[in-house]
């Protein structure tokens, strides 16, 4: 018990140092943004197994339609495809020797104060986000151990599906209610898009097919953009 309460500790130490560090890297960057009229980021985040594919399309859409909100927007797409995300990790248990752990990296792009929005997209996989989704909002312990980093950040959730009703809103309420533990804004799209965006892949991964599914991705890029830029303006 005693191994596992320190091995915890460690773990979490660990992750407000990097979040911190990370944190402290951007404020030069941020001052000198400022400086030529302020800018922010919204970052969309891909956590589909399969890169460059649906879900990652359906980002891109809602991204697209956030940055033509105002000309003050830059956004960015992650992909965590072949990415290795161990989840375990949030529980204190240290890396075998060898093992690859690639969320570190994450955490200056999505911890930067320029993000005043992040996207997480992911299929449906039996009614619920992929494990790899699970992972990666697991490691953001590191986050809420560095005084809720992503505090009042925008959030919107996007899901992909293999049939029209297959499960998406189930699965963005999931994504959200584990968001929820980081006091970020959560957000939906409009007029239609009331949960998030969700997406139906029915025509051989061409979501552009999918007309409904588009128009809500558009509606949630829109909505986070514009929450975002009221936030950072407050």
């Amino acid at each position: 018990m005693t191994t596992d309460f320190t091995r915890r500790r460690f773990m979490e130490a660990a992750g407000a140092a990097i979040v911190t560090g990370a944190a402290t890297a951007t404020t030069s960057t941020q001052a000198a943004a400022g400086s030529r009229g302020k800018t922010i980021r919204i970052v969309g985040i891909s956590c589909s197994p399969r890169k460059g594919k649906t879900t990652a399309a359906s980002l891109r859409v809602c991204l697209e339609a956030a940055q033509k909100v105002d000309t003050r927007i830059d956004v960015e797409l992650i992909e965590l495809a072949g990415m290795k995300i161990d989840g375990s990790l949030a529980a204190g248990l240290p890396l075998e020797p060898g093992q690859k752990d690639d969320f570190p990296r994450l955490v200056p792009k999505l911890s930067d104060p320029r993000v005043a929005g992040i996207i997480i997209g992911t299929p449906v996989y039996f009614g619920n986000m992929t494990s790899l989704c699970k992972a990666f909002l697991d490691r953001f312990i590191a986050f809420r151990k560095n005084n809720f980093a992503l505090s009042n950040k925008v959030a919107g959730v996007l899901a992909v599906g293999g049939a029209r009703n297959g499960g998406q809103e189930v699965t963005i309420q999931s994504v959200q209610a584990a968001l929820f533990c980081h006091e970020v804004m959560l957000v939906g799209g409009k007029p239609k898009a009331h949960q998030g965006a969700t997406l139906w892949n029915a025509y051989n991964d061409d979501i552009t097919k999918d007309e409904f599914g588009i128009a809500t991705a558009r509606q949630l890029g829109v909505r986070v953009a514009e929450a975002a830029l009221k936030i950072t303006a407050a």
